[in-house]
């Protein structure tokens, strides 16, 4: 195993959600670093419901499933070598870095370590809210603004025809719908990537 990250003497538990403490000698930004990507997620998800050591290729398959939202058997060789690959270059070298894993890379085998227990707080927390968490709330705004929008043109507060305050308040759902959709495929994009810059 490579060397660990070491603490610069600030006392990261103090900057962590209420409730949650950071693991020893693992800084929040480093816990949110390794969390960010929901492959690495889904690794320890899977190793938090294994026995003990893994092979690397049935976590790379369970992976890669669970991205495609389909079964080990219905995985193409394709996406399996994908996943593989990344987990095998990327992710697991940097979990294995921070201690939270054992990983062999010649025999090809993973398994936890004790400090993995340290990270279901934040696996199972709210914390660090991703931007899908607030697509809600963003629709929630656009149907009160443009119901008060539309309750103005209606009372002629808003001096224009009712047939154009349609037409602005059909633009403005659509508008969000389609940054929402360019937004999710990014996250997508970004969150499940083969490679990953400086990882």
């Amino acid at each position: 195993m490579l060397g660990r990250s070491q603490t610069d003497g600030v006392d990261a538990s103090s900057r962590a959600p209420t409730g949650i403490e950071t693991p020893p000698n693992l800084e929040l930004d480093d816990i949110y670093h390794i969390l960010q990507t929901k492959r690495r997620r889904d690794v320890l998800r899977y190793l938090r419901q294994s026995d003990g050591r893994v092979p690397l290729r049935d976590l790379a398959e369970q992976v890669a499933a669970w991205e495609q939202e389909t079964t080990v058997e219905n995985l193409n060789s394709s996406e399996r070598q994908r996943v593989y690959i990344s987990l095998y270059q990327s992710h697991l070298p940097k979990l294995d870095n921070h201690g939270i894993v054992n990983y062999d890379k010649d025999r090809g085998w993973v398994e936890p370590t004790p400090r993995m227990a340290h990270l279901d707080q934040y696996l199972d927390s709210p914390y660090p809210a991703t931007s899908a968490d607030r697509w809600p709330l963003r629709y929630a705004g656009t149907v009160v603004l443009c119901s008060a929008f539309f309750a103005a043109v209606a009372t002629e507060i808003v001096p224009i025809s009712e047939r154009l305050g349609t037409v602005i308040v059909l633009v403005t759902f659509a508008t969000v719908t389609v940054v929402h959709a360019l937004s999710t495929d990014q996250l997508r994009d970004s969150s499940t990537g083969d490679e990953e810059p400086n990882a």
